[in-house]
């Protein structure tokens, strides 16, 4: 595990999922170091100048701008910071812009604290995560639980837009955990 060390101490989390948010925020947290939060890109630019955090992980899509729009400003004044784009609709053509905008490295969610920190590390060698897949099944949850989240957890509504059956989506949910 990558803990806390000279020069790479302060992370920015940008997520505008605020479960996900606060939990990875916490993880970071509990390994030493010290974690500021934003829920969009213009908020994440804001804390961005006013932390100068060493590190910052960006979920790619946001309400407002995108992740890559935030990576694309955030080298304007902070060249040299540790940027980690996370999504969880991941494709090869939004990995290559990513990079190319500036990101250290690019994951898909879910994943996991270590992958994460490891990924800020890509020249070290460490296991490439960036090439791990998530399943279908954590693709489909995350997919389920967006188009779910669009429709304020109406799920007569969201079972529609997905091309379900109301009953079945109803059981699908029960049985995520």
């Amino acid at each position: 595990m990558i803990g806390p060390s000279p020069g790479f101490s302060k992370l920015l989390v940008c997520d505008d999922d605020t479960p996900y948010r606060q939990r990875l925020a916490r993880s970071l947290r509990g390994q030493g170091f010290v974690v500021f939060e934003a829920d969009s890109a213009a908020s994440g630019i804001e804390a961005a100048r006013e932390y100068s955090p060493d590190a910052i992980v960006v979920d790619m899509r946001m309400p407002g701008e995108s992740g890559l729009w935030f990576v694309q400003e955030l080298r304007k004044f902070l060249p040299a910071a540790r940027v980690l784009v996370l999504t969880g609709f991941g494709s090869i053509s939004t990995a290559l812009d990513a990079i190319r905008l500036g990101a250290t490295n690019y994951l898909t969610k879910p994943a996991t604290l270590g992958k994460i920190l490891e990924a800020f590390f890509p020249e070290k060698g460490l296991p490439a995560t960036s090439a791990e897949l998530p399943s279908l099944a954590e693709v489909e949850q995350e997919y389920v639980n967006r188009v779910l989240e669009e429709h304020e957890g109406n799920v007569s509504q969201a079972a529609k837009a997905l091309g379900v059956h109301r009953r079945s989506l109803q059981r699908k949910l029960r049985r995520e955990p």
